[in-house]
């Protein structure tokens, strides 16, 4: 099975995509994870996705154009560390409104 994507942001389009899949997400957290694409890749290029795996687990993919020598590989994961223990409690909620929502998971058992 292929991964969902959430959203994205493309440096080299300068473009930023949500899934309205996701619509009932709340608007404040729409506009945190466009902020936090288009931050992305102002400061480091590229094209960033957030994507759900097949699990549920919410993944930063990350490409680069081959010939893009000022994609910057080291502020990529850097960067991407700094959301994922700055940003923690929003990922988790996403990963289990995803679980919940998209692949009919019981809160209970989630939970437990």
């Amino acid at each position: 099975m292929a991964n969902v994507v959430l959203c994205g942001a493309n440096s080299y389009e300068e473009k930023y995509y949500f899934n309205n899949d996701f619509k009932a997400l709340p608007e404040t957290i729409r506009q945190e994870l466009q902020i936090m694409c288009v931050l992305y890749t102002e400061d480091v290029g590229g094209i960033l996705t957030m994507e759900f795996d097949e699990d549920g687990n919410l993944e930063f993919r990350v490409t680069a154009a081959d010939n893009d020598y000022l994609f910057d590989e080291i502020g990529s994961a850097l960067k991407i560390k700094q959301y994922q223990a700055e940003k923690r409690e929003l990922l988790e909620s996403l990963e289990l409104f995803y679980r919940v929502f998209f692949k009919g998971e019981k809160f209970e058992d989630i939970k437990a």
